[in-house]
């Protein structure tokens, strides 16, 4: 029985038909997290593919297995990100008209991005308050003008078109024991997992999903797809509601093991890239990752490949990247103190409450009313973990009346 066989995959057919636009990414030895993890740990860096994701693999694949007279009548996609820039890319290689559907909560940067690979060959049109409305415009204007929607991520062509990048892989490490695979949809995973399992079977297929919107881990727990019904959009790349069923029921045959990894490791994991490796990538281009700590114990001597899926990060969001990551690492923490009113209340508690190397990132007070200050909202961060028992016990010592935020998330998210 073959998985590639049973769902129509071509992935080396799919290689050939690529080849002219596609770049082959390098697969880099990583000397630092072998070090760490005593393992042989290589990034695959689609990060520095042409449109900075995988996503190009696909969406050029899909396009290019199509029929003359659809391909003149044009394509479609929604999408506000990696897609879009790689549908675009594509469109303007073949030199086709397309339309690309995007939410009108776009950010700037990302539509620009889109049309300067789509050149004069695209069309940006700006649809709905989220990614499902506007699918939902864009399948509707394919069907009134007799044009083919490319999908994401549930086609065989795109999946196939993924699963280029596993045939990279073996040409230059022909002794996988683990992969690391980043999981939104799974057309990644279904691709490089079932070219996988066919030609190096004994490697370990790890998918990873953010834990925020663990669509595949829900489906794979149902039996089948499912809707969530909500999710967090933070790690946008990967941030899907509900996995593709082509992607579903390839990866039930292939997936060895998922790992959820929570959004604050994510930016843990992004900012250690960068400031050890020098590399920017985005949120869900550091999921798989961020995953291998979570195997130190099985990869030990094993040869562990994992896929940097791509480097679309907008630097607006470093800041919020930093903060995330500081409250998952237990560094940073939030209170609302009801000070006493009296002089000196404040100077107080940083002479008492604070420890040597802690330090008062946020402070405001929230009004009562004109004449009296309410409670104030203070953000502490710490210098290590450890340090955050010594100044809970410090507040109960000197009788602080205080609430902690960090453990109630919808106060957190009302007034952070």
């Amino acid at each position: 029985m073959s998985i590639i066989t049973d769902f129509d995959l071509h992935i080396e057919q799919a290689r050939e038909r690529i080849r002219e636009a596609v770049q082959k990414t390098p697969l880099q030895y990583n000397k630092r997290i072998s070090t760490r993890y005593d393992a042989n740990v290589y990034l695959k860096r689609e990060d520095l593919q042409v449109v900075r994701s995988y996503k190009l693999r696909g969406a050029y694949n899909m396009i290019k297995s199509m029929e003359p007279d659809l391909l003149a009548k044009g394509v479609v996609c929604a999408s506000a990100g990696n897609h879009a820039q790689g549908f675009a890319f594509s469109c303007s290689a073949m030199e086709i008209r397309g339309v690309i559907f995007m939410p009108q909560t776009t950010p700037k940067q990302k539509i620009k991005q889109t049309k300067m690979f789509g050149k004069e060959y695209v069309e940006v049109i700006l649809k709905g308050d989220t990614f499902d409305d506007c699918a939902e415009a864009a399948k509707q204007y394919t069907k009134e003008h007799q044009m083919t929607f490319i999908p994401p991520f549930d086609h065989p062509r795109i999946i196939e078109g993924q699963g280029t990048i596993a045939i990279e892989i073996l040409e230059e490490l022909k002794n996988v024991d683990y992969l690391f695979i980043p999981v939104g949809g799974g057309g990644l995973c279904a691709g490089v997992g079932a070219y996988m399992k066919e030609h190096s079977p004994n490697t370990k297929i790890i998918a990873v999903e953010p834990a925020g919107a663990a669509s595949m881990k829900a489906a794979f727990e149902a039996g089948a797809p499912v809707t969530l019904k909500k999710i967090d959009k933070f790690v946008d790349g990967a941030a899907v509601k509900r996995a593709g069923d082509i992607t579903y029921s390839i990866c039930k045959e292939v997936v060895d093991d998922i790992c959820l990894i929570p959004e604050g490791e994510v930016c843990s994991a992004i900012l250690r890239i960068y400031n050890e490796d020098a590399i920017v990538i985005e949120p869900a281009g550091a999921l798989a990752a961020a995953a291998i700590k979570h195997y130190a114990g099985e990869i030990k001597g094993k040869n562990v490949v994992s896929i940097i899926s791509g480097s679309n990060n907008d630097i607006d969001r470093m800041q919020e990247i930093k903060e995330r990551s500081l409250l998952f690492e237990g560094l940073k923490h939030y209170f609302i103190i009801r000070f006493t009113q009296r002089p000196s209340a404040l100077k107080d508690f940083v002479n008492k409450v604070l420890g040597p190397h802690d330090d008062i990132v946020r402070f405001e007070y929230m009004k009562k009313n004109e004449k009296e200050s309410g409670p104030a909202l203070v953000g502490i961060e710490l210098n290590c973990r450890e340090d955050y028992d010594a100044l809970i016990a410090r507040m109960y010592e000197y009788e602080y009346d205080f609430t902690v935020l960090n453990k109630d998330s919808d106060l957190f998210g009302y007034l952070v």
